[in-house]
């Protein structure tokens, strides 16, 4: 089974509820089980700042499907949850990301993992240095990096804390 860490964020329409159908979708493949969820964390935008603030938060799943196949999962979801890439950091209905898969290293075209710019983003490390367990190797650079950021300085403020899966695909947003 392989452990994959995603971020997923959004900063249009019902955000609340874009996240919970974003891991509702998830949940519903057959071959991924969503195991953890973060707690929601509402983030300034990156990049091209004059947009509205994100909500974002941290995934753990397990899975049989590879790396490009997780990836074909995600895109899948953002387009059928509406995603337009108008330009790079603009706003968006739905953002799913891999983070991590297992330990591995993968430099391809269309996937780096670990995720390239996760390192430098306070928005992708507090939500998922929060749902690893405290001796999960694969996240030893993750924790190094988040104590480098300054959380209030990028806008990273809890916004709704959770506590099982369940409960974050079922509160009222």
């Amino acid at each position: 089974m392989n452990k994959v860490f995603l971020s997923i964020g959004t900063n249009i329409g019902e955000r609340a509820a874009n996240l919970q159908e974003a891991v509702r979708r998830l949940m519903s493949h057959p071959a991924i089980e969503v195991k953890v969820v973060s707690s929601i964390y509402e983030t300034a935008p990156v990049g091209f700042v004059d947009q509205a603030s994100f909500l974002n938060i941290a995934v753990a799943i397990e899975t049989m499907l590879l790396p490009f196949e997780v990836l074909e999962v995600c895109q899948s979801i953002e387009n059928e949850l509406g995603r337009v890439r108008e330009f790079r950091w603009g706003p968006r209905i739905i953002d799913l990301d891999i983070l991590l898969y297992n330990h591995e290293n993968i430099e391809a075209e269309h996937l780096i993992i670990p995720h390239p710019r996760m390192y430098e983003r306070a928005f992708v490390l507090v939500p998922l240095v929060e749902i690893a367990s405290a001796d999960c190797a694969m996240l030893g650079q993750a924790r190094l990096a988040l104590q480098a950021i300054d959380r209030e300085k990028e806008g990273v403020k809890q916004w709704k804390t959770i506590g099982t899966v369940d409960e974050f695909v079922h509160f009222e947003s």
